[in-house]
């Protein structure tokens, strides 16, 4: 039995290998997805009181950072029973769009796109925003990233720094914004409405209108087919900050909706003896393994999982694309893994619109961003959408509001058996006879990258031992059996 290893994979935020076992023919007989760091947040937020929670929890990565921070800033109103006035609730949903626009356009330009914009083969050296500025032309990229800055700068400007924001105050905001200010974002507004269309456009360009890409758009090859769960508004829209988490099984029939602490109903956790990152599933079916199609137990989460539960984007602009890519596929749910890249170009679209329309309101310059701390309640739970895909912060306290007690599930743990199947599907269809070299182990590589992995977010929970090193089975087919079964 041969073993290969794919370590570290590349063109994500984390550390992480891919291990692949090949029978006596050359061909794969097993596939693991392994996340080999911890990070151990649950444990580090314990002791800690509730109202520092967010500025801690936002240095789980310097990706992510505003997730974690909105997440738990909302559980924290909960713990202190109070709600944040209005205008509160418009300056974080700001922050949070802005920081939606920076990161998808991150993952899109420097992580997902240089496979289809540089090719899947070409070399590792040109697979990358360089190559990508070599071939689409370097002025173009340049824009991108200045507009990209006009996000950053709205973070920055809400939340007192560019990485790990600090304005975070149970029950509201630390400061309101000038007229100025107000001005200043609706500018900054228009740069993320025009980086959001070159983005859609672009996308379409490249890969749509490319007769192979396009082929792989529509091939079951990287079609992964899970139940999908996303948050959505009163009509049904994506929504981001705030609304209903709902699911939807693989064949596109509503199967739960939830809010706050209503998820323990419908989330389980699998622990696996091969990864740091949990496994969660949907706890009413029950863990059925790393399997897709009917009657799989796995959820996945993310631009493709809102694309999915929802009826399109609140905005005109993201509404017009969704009913295009709908179009395309002729079908929902979508299933191909690549069209998470599409859905997150329309996102950004969506994201700036919604941005344009907040601060176009005047009341958001609002002195009054605070309300008064009710009674600690001893528990409370913040669920958003982050880019990539459903975040829940969970905590308890004792009556002084010190946590005793913290439970993160995170996108990337969300899509822990999404990513297994597509990479083992990947590796199926790609290594025959034992032939391997760079470009087919990129192209299984480009089974994970759709799902934006943070493997940093992903790793939280102590497990209780340490992740078995999956080697050891290498030499003994009755114990890869085994490990097989988890």
């Amino acid at each position: 039995m041969r073993k290969i290893e794919i370590e570290p994979i590349t063109r994500l935020e984390g550390h992480g290998k891919i291990t692949i076992f090949l029978d006596d023919s050359g061909n794969v007989d097993e596939v693991f997805f392994q996340v080999v760091e911890f990070m151990g947040y649950e444990k580090f937020l314990q002791g800690m009181p509730i109202e520092e929670v967010p500025r801690t929890a936002s240095t789980i990565c310097g990706v992510c950072r505003a997730v974690h921070f909105t997440a738990s800033l909302k559980a924290s109103d909960e713990i202190f029973s109070v709600e944040p006035p209005p205008v509160a609730k418009k300056l974080r949903r700001l922050l949070f769009l802005a920081h939606h626009i920076e990161d998808h356009t991150e993952i899109l330009y420097a992580l997902g796109l240089p496979d289809f914009i540089c090719g899947p083969t070409a070399p590792p050296e040109e697979r990358n925003i360089i190559g990508v500025a070599k071939r689409v032309g370097r002025d173009v990229v340049k824009d991108i990233l200045k507009k990209r800055f006009s996000a950053v700068r709205i973070v920055e400007m809400l939340g007192g720094k560019p990485a790990h924001p600090v304005s975070a105050i149970p029950g509201g905001w630390s400061r309101n914004i000038t007229e100025e200010e107000r001005q200043e974002i609706l500018r900054l507004a228009d740069d993320c409405i025009e980086l959001g269309k070159t983005t859609v456009n672009l996308f379409k360009e490249i890969v749509v209108k490319n007769p192979e890409y396009s082929k792989l758009l529509r091939s079951d090859t990287f079609e992964v087919v899970t139940n999908y769960l996303g948050t959505v508004d009163e009509n049904e829209k994506v929504a981001y900050y705030d609304g209903t988490q709902k699911i939807v099984s693989h064949d596109g029939k509503e199967i739960g909706r939830f809010r706050g602490k209503e998820y323990l109903d419908y989330i389980a956790e699998k622990t696996i003896p091969w990864s740091y990152s949990k496994a969660p599933y949907l706890r009413k079916i029950e863990w059925k393994g790393f399997v897709d199609g009917e009657g799989t137990s796995l959820c996945s989460v993310g631009p493709l999982a809102r694309f999915n539960v929802s009826e399109g984007y609140s905005t005109p602009l993201a509404q017009k694309e969704y009913e295009e890519m709908v179009e395309f596929f002729g079908k929902k749910p979508v299933y191909n893994i690549f069209a998470y890249h599409w859905a997150r170009a329309i996102e950004i679209l969506n994201q700036a619109e919604m941005i344009k329309e907040i601060a176009q309101d005047p009341d958001i310059t609002d002195p009054e961003t605070c309300a008064p701390l009710g009674e600690v309640s001893g528990e409370g739970v913040g669920i958003v959408e982050a880019p990539r895909g459903t975040l829940i912060h969970h905590y308890k306290t004792d009556s002084n509001a010190i946590v005793t007690d913290a439970n993160l599930i995170v996108p990337t743990t969300f899509n822990k058996g999404s990513i297994q199947v597509a990479v083992k599907k990947a590796a199926k269809y790609f290594i025959k006879e034992g032939e391997v070299n760079e470009g087919i182990l990129n192209f299984v590589e480009m089974a994970h990258r759709p799902y934006d992995l943070c493997l940093a977010c992903a790793t939280h929970a102590y497990p209780g031992y340490l992740p078995i090193q999956v080697e050891v089975y290498s030499k003994d087919k009755t114990l890869l059996k085994k490990l097989r079964n988890f």
